[in-house]
């Protein structure tokens, strides 16, 4: 059989605080289970034994158990296979408590086991769970303990707000020191030590006489390296040891040997002013600092020129000379190198001084501007070049846009478009591309920079016989048929402002003509401002002038009659002419 041990936290229906239970028997044999418990909360103790039956599950269990002066009777039954239990309490005063309750489970089988618990104190002071401080005790209570503060202190101390104090008997005058001796004190307690009879520098032997020390006997010696100790009555002297150096030493501290004096670090020597000096066994040396050397005319150091004396040979470009050394430069355009000697080309194109494209030259740089610029004479900045002013008129053939670096060309806003030259303007026919606005009734004519809606209409007892052309139809006598046109034809012209004055600007006779014809030819309408005149060129052909220049694009519409004498009668012919003046080409 063995045994196992352990432990729960919470005392709940004789929840156990600590259980020890021993199997007597193997487990595969009917066996008695023995327990010891302690109750968590009130100090109690029972005993329980533990009929167990090896091939059931669940045993029978009979508990008999006391805690808190309490006495419980419990019966256990398993439940098995129908898991329905029925519970019943009862309880009984009996000056202690008695308590009794019934679980009932169906079950198919059950064990018995019966429980008897006796209850003890623990004694807690006893053991290591005691959390008492210094200067308290433990003090054991039924289930517990307490910690009580000592209020006395050892020999040799003194309470002082519940704290023990060391007691300075010495100070206080309660030692038991004789008239030879003195009080030391100490933690708790005290000493008494002899007080010294003899002078410093004396001892006193066994017989208690005063006798001289011998500080030079003593195993340390007293006197410091390179000195002798000499004893004398109460007291000792050191003298230093005599040793003879040569120039340049001196004896060393203990005096046993000489080394060398540093003149250098010591500050005996004599070297002048620009001058280093280097120590030398038993001597010294000046030497000049780099970049000096000695003169002996003037016993001193003076500067070396190394620009006059290694011309050419360090530095690539200038060398000036410095006190001890020599520094080099480089000219403008240059930089000097990492080695201090040579001169690199410096990239000024890095730093961006030109306005617009800068190029590197070996220790320069030159500006450039770019094609429609111009550099300025600070031969930094460029300047935008306007080629519209300084070419007027013949860059464009309406009007010059300067932009930066180069200019461009532009039209009117309607009626042009540029050409494939960038520069001249071509007109846009709108009534060929459809861009005009003319009803169907309306005829639409392409004029320079823009475009005209004209309609052709023929008046009463005319008929039209083409878009441009009405015929008469009837006339009631002879005479209107001799003052009325025969025919009315549409005509129109279009010039711009800068024609030539006077110019043909339309011809008419009979067509075809015959021999004997002659024709008169007058302007019948629109020519109030006599901008327009009529010539006969001969018999049978006339023409229209223009003899005033007309400034800004017009319109006009002027009738143009002839009458033919043909064979003994005259005939009347008009032509109704529209003359657009428009601006000039672009």
């Amino acid at each position: 059989c063995s045994v196992v041990t352990w432990w729960c936290s919470v005392l709940t229906d004789l929840s156990l605080c600590e259980t020890y239970t021993l199997w007597l028997c193997p487990q595969s044999l009917p066996s008695v289970e023995a327990r010891v418990f302690q109750c968590a909360y009130f100090p109690s103790l029972f005993l329980s034994l533990t009929l167990i039956y090896p091939f059931h599950p669940t045993p029978l269990s009979l508990h008999l158990v006391s805690c808190f002066h309490s006495l419980f009777l419990l019966l256990y039954l398993p439940s098995y296979t129908l898991g329905v239990s029925l519970g019943v309490s009862l309880g009984v005063s009996l000056g202690v408590s008695l308590g009794v309750s019934l679980v009932v489970s169906l079950g198919v089988s059950w064990f018995l086991s019966t429980t008897l618990s006796f209850h003890t104190d623990i004694n807690e002071c006893l053991m290591s769970t005691r959390t008492c401080q210094m200067n308290e005790r433990c003090v054991n209570t039924a289930g517990s303990f307490v910690c009580q503060r000592q209020i006395t202190c050892s020999l040799g101390y003194q309470i002082n707000n519940d704290v023990c104090e060391d007691v300075d008997e010495c100070f206080q005058g309660t030692h038991n020191c004789g008239p030879g001796f003195e009080c030391v004190n100490s933690e708790g307690s005290f000493r008494c030590n002899a007080k010294p009879r003899c002078s410093m520098g004396f001892t006193q032997d066994t017989h208690g006489n005063c006798i001289d020390i011998d500080e030079c006997g003593v195993v340390g010696q007293p006197c410091s390296p390179g000195f002798n100790c000499i004893n004398t009555v109460g007291s000792y002297s050191c003298q230093r040891k005599i040793i003879m150096c040569s120039r340049g030493y001196h004896a060393s501290p203990d005096g046993a040997r000489c080394i060398d004096v540093d003149e250098c670090q010591s500050a005996l020597h004599h070297c002048g002013e620009g001058q280093i000096c280097h120590n030398l066994p038993g001597s010294y040396r000046c030497d000049c600092q780099t970049g000096y050397q000695y003169d002996m005319f003037r016993k001193t150091c003076v500067d070396v020129n190394e620009c006059w004396r290694y011309p050419g040979r360090l530095c690539a470009q200038t060398c000036e000379n410095t006190p001890g050394s020599y520094q080099c430069s480089c000219t403008a355009g240059f930089s000097l190198s990492r080695d201090g000697k040579n001169c690199e080309d410096v990239n000024e194109c890095l730093s961006n001084p030109c306005s617009q494209e800068c190029a590197n030259i070996y220790g320069s740089y030159q500006c450039y501007c770019r094609q429609g610029s111009y550099l300025r004479e600070d031969g930094h900045t460029c300047e935008d070049i306007d080629e519209c002013a300084q070419s007027i008129g013949h860059l464009c053939s309406f009007k010059c846009v300067n932009v930066p670096g180069s200019y461009q060309c532009a039209c009117p806003e309607y009626g042009y478009t540029m050409s494939p030259n960038g520069r001249s303007c071509r007109d846009i026919d709108e009534c060929t591309i459809g861009a005009h606005n003319c009803s169907l009734a309306e005829t639409c004519y392409n004029i320079q920079g823009g475009f005209r809606c004209l309609s052709f209409d023929c008046p009463q007892n005319y008929r039209k016989s083409s878009d441009m052309r009405c015929e008469r139809q009837s006339c009631p006598n002879l005479l209107d048929c001799q003052n009325s046109p025969l025919r009315i034809t549409y005509y129109h012209l279009s010039f711009q402002t800068n024609i030539v004055i006077p110019a043909q600007i339309f011809r008419i006779g009979p067509s075809p003509a015959y021999s004997g014809d002659n024709v008169i030819i007058s302007i019948t309408q629109g020519n109030l401002e006599n901008y327009f005149s009529t010539r006969k060129l001969n018999a049978y052909t006339g023409a229209v002038y223009m003899h005033r220049q007309v400034r800004e694009p017009r319109d006009f519409l002027i009738d143009v009659e002839m009458k033919l004498w043909r064979q003994g009668t005259f005939t009347t012919f008009l032509a109704r002419i529209y003359v657009f003046i428009t601006a000039n080409s672009l």
